[in-house]
């Protein structure tokens, strides 16, 4: 081409350059690559420690890069059930996520009347925390004997979760809450499609989760195993952490498959039940703390609480349950706002 600023090649290898630079929402779906590659760009933002105004409590919160994955399992995986599937492509924005699941230390400071505060000190935020229901006495020790300073919180249900990430949001000014089922999933993958983020072999559980082959029947502290690539410690085991998600074992099922779905959530109803925990538990077996694992929750997990009507705070019947809090970057619209509408009345 006389006259032309580039030949032909050179053109061609300038336009290649410009495609391979352009980033890709939905880099991975539908081509070949390899089991551990990771499908998210690195985090823009930065993860920071959060402490609780007029305590000593603080609590790290870890940045989690937005992108693109392959949410379920495979038909052939190990332990699969059919609520894992089919699997399809998702897209998640950016947000924070805390490096552990929410301790006694975090949630005492919610649910407990502290002798000596100051009404008259109080900020605008204090007040705002104040205002959030804070939970009725427990029937029975709501530690269950498994610990308490830097142990996970254990036993209290979906809507006191809930409540108590709608406090922490009033306390702290930032807008906290449960994970969607979708980011907990992306969150534990860390960019791996594997069953597990360290690969297939379950043997390797030990050096990154309590479960029932070495728990010895107990919770334990926070923290104290190896954490997943994103810097999250007990994403596995230890306790099993509610989402936000109502459970629906066919809701993969209503998702697109040949393109990836934008924050993809159950919202829940008033029911107490069913919603979805993730990650398997101090009691469960290798293949419940895979990545993919779901369960829903049900009424037997309340079934020894006398109380008429039974509490809509603590479950009797549930030590393998806590939670850890997120806090979006942009939150999705159909979550701005959003709280339980749980109710004593609630079924």
């Amino acid at each position: 081409m006389r006259g032309s600023l580039y030949s032909l090649p050179v053109l061609c290898l300038i336009l290649a350059g410009i495609a391979v630079c352009l980033p890709s929402e939905t880099a991975g779906v539908g081509t070949s690559r390899a089991a551990d590659e990771p499908l998210a760009r690195p985090a823009e933002h930065k993860s920071y420690v959060e402490k609780i105004a007029g305590t000593d409590v603080k609590f790290d919160m870890i940045a989690i890069p937005g992108g693109t994955f392959e949410m379920g399992s495979p038909n052939d995986e190990p332990g699969r059930k059919i609520d894992e599937g089919p699997r399809h492509p998702v897209t998640i924005r950016p947000f924070w996520m805390g490096k552990c699941e929410v301790s006694w230390d975090e949630y005492d400071l919610y649910w407990k009347k502290h002798e000596g505060e100051n009404e008259e000190k109080k900020n605008d935020n204090d007040k705002a925390a104040d205002a959030v229901t804070r939970p009725t006495p427990p029937y029975a020790d709501e530690t269950f004997g498994y610990g308490r300073e830097g142990f996970p919180v254990i036993c209290i249900t979906h809507h006191a979760a809930m409540e108590y990430c709608r406090w922490l949001s009033a306390r702290t000014g930032k807008p906290y809450r449960l994970p969607t089922e979708a980011e907990w999933e992306y969150a534990a993958r860390a960019g791996t499609q594997t069953p597990y983020f360290f690969g297939s072999d379950p043997k390797q559980l030990d050096q990154y989760a309590w479960h029932a082959g070495n728990s010895e029947a107990l919770t334990h502290e926070i923290g104290k195993k190896k954490p997943n690539p994103w810097g999250l410690y007990d994403i596995y085991g230890n306790v099993a952490e509610w989402c936000l998600d109502s459970y629906k074992p066919d809701f993969y099922g209503t998702l697109a498959l040949d393109k990836p779905s934008l924050w993809p959530v159950v919202l829940p109803n008033a029911d107490r039940f069913p919603h979805v925990a993730r990650g398997g538990s101090w009691t469960d077996k290798p293949e419940l703390l895979r990545s993919a694992a779901r369960r829903g929750s049900d009424k037997k997990w309340i079934k020894r609480d006398p109380q008429r009507p039974q509490s809509i705070w603590w479950l009797t019947d549930a030590e393998f349950v806590g939670f850890r809090v997120v806090r979006p970057v942009e939150e999705q619209d159909n979550l701005k706002g959003f709280r339980s509408l749980t109710t004593r009345e609630s079924q």
